[in-house]
């Protein structure tokens, strides 16, 4: 039975799943847009630091004000309407409550949500894929111990390549490299949130417009966003990385599977079998016609001649050689397509891309010389950009995982391009986030890994 016919059959038994929202801004507010529209589930309760900027999204995007003046949770279930308050523990220890959609875009407190969820036995569709960069795979087992299940969110970028590997290595295609896209020139590394905006291609007016956020949005142009999310998709398929960051190559949708091969056959592959992104602009900045900047991608090889052929009977765009086959989605929509989580998650039981192993970090890297004393503001800001690593890389410097690199004090120099390490910086261990990644560290750094 589809997902689709599932909710169906939900709401007409008046079972709907019963959803806690954390953190209503640009992600939460896109998912909240298509929960009047979907049946059987039901959102019973938002937690934010500002509920009235909750209220104000839930506006924005079309709820009726009687929706949500649920005076309680309890009110909620009953009703049916929604609960808007700041207090997330009250939300995640609901009996109710069947998924925690975790939306806040802060690592650090979304690995508290994640973890109180679980011990509580909720699902988890954790939106806030920093927090799946660092510690993914001990979050996961975390969950698999609590008998719930962790997910990655649809229609982010990182689970729709999932479910692109998925599609390909279930058809029986070896998986040659997968990712996304990206608007990529070098220089952007040292991005901030004050030339964002220019470089990104909206103007302040639209981004006001959009309620859009220039630190949230420069991760994404600074190439720590797309480092991230290739960390999740290494982490969950198993792909390689590149052992010294992502490469960016400049294609077009029909040039892909040409530049995703291995070096040795003319492509950009360390070897098969890696994550990688493609820039859609030439390295002279020229806009390349029929980019895959918003899109993502899977690159499968026919290994034999049968499969050739059958390619080319039936057009399929290839290389010159013909074995190299690309499938692709064009665009992804964001916050609109959380529901497909939603309802495998809790329907079926199955994440939509979820880590099974320490494959890839985002290592934090200053993006100019930074001093002792200096205080590191995270992803997107002015201090540093996530670069990707192999983990066996990332355990043999020591390095600062970005997604813990925000309001640490930087203890000694460090050169603009320098990845930095856990002793360049004056870490608090006292939060869950340190103390899991730490863990993590130890259960799957094997032998190998701790050695290199």
């Amino acid at each position: 039975m589809s997902l689709y016919a599932k909710l169906q059959q939900r709401a007409a038994e008046g079972r709907p799943v019963r959803i806690g929202l954390i953190g209503a801004g640009k992600f939460g507010s896109m998912y909240l847009a298509q929960i009047p529209r979907t049946p059987g589930v039901h959102l019973v309760g938002i937690a934010d630091l500002s509920p009235d900027a909750a209220r104000a999204n839930l506006a924005r995007v079309g709820w009726a004000a009687e929706r949500t003046q649920a005076r309680s949770l309890d009110e909620a279930v009953k009703s049916g309407a929604t609960h808007i308050g700041e207090d997330w523990r009250q939300l995640v220890s609901h009996p109710a409550i069947d998924v925690i959609v975790e939306c806040t875009g802060h690592p650090i407190a979304a690995v508290d949500h994640c973890l109180e969820a679980f011990a509580n036995g909720k699902h988890v569709v954790n939106v806030t894929v920093e927090a799946d960069a660092f510690c993914g795979p001990l979050l996961a087992r975390r969950a698999a111990d609590a008998g719930v299940v962790y997910s990655m969110a649809f229609g982010d970028q990182p689970a729709l390549i999932c479910d692109l590997v998925d599609w390909a290595r279930t058809c029986g295609f070896p998986v040659v490299a997968a990712g996304r896209g990206h608007k990529w020139l070098p220089h952007f590394a040292q991005s901030t949130p004050e030339t964002v905006w220019g470089y990104y291609g909206l103007t302040p007016e639209q981004a006001t417009r959009g309620g859009l956020n220039p630190k949230m949005f420069n991760s994404f142009l600074d190439g720590s966003k797309p480092s991230i999310e290739s960390t999740a998709v290494a982490n969950a398929t198993g792909l390689g990385v590149p052992s010294n960051g992502l490469r960016y190559p400049p294609a077009s949708v029909e040039d892909i599977p040409f530049v995703t091969r291995p070096i040795s056959e003319g492509g950009v592959l360390e070897r098969k079998g890696m994550v990688e992104v493609i820039s859609s602009l030439e390295v002279d900045g020229r806009p390349i016609p029929y980019d895959i900047r918003m899109g993502v991608w899977v690159t499968v090889e026919a290994e034999t001649d049968y499969i050739k052929n059958c390619f080319e009977e039936y057009n399929a765009h290839t290389d010159p050689s013909g074995r190299y086959f690309t499938l692709y989605k064009r665009w992804h929509l964001i916050g609109l397509e959380v529901g497909m989580s939603v309802a495998s998650v809790a329907l079926r039981g199955e994440a939509t891309g979820v880590a099974t192993g320490w494959h890839a970090d985002v290592v934090a890297t200053a993006k100019r010389d930074l001093k002792p004393g200096e205080l590191l503001d995270g992803e997107g800001g002015y201090t540093v950009w996530g670069k990707l690593l192999p983990a066996a890389a990332s355990v043999a410097l020591g390095g600062l995982p970005l997604g813990l690199a925000h309001g640490v004090k930087v203890v000694r120099p460090v050169k603009m391009g320098q990845s930095l390490s856990w002793a360049d910086v004056a870490m608090d261990t006292s939060t869950h986030a340190w103390r899991t990644r730490k863990a993590m560290e130890a259960l799957f750094a094997a032998p190998s890994l701790k050695a290199a």
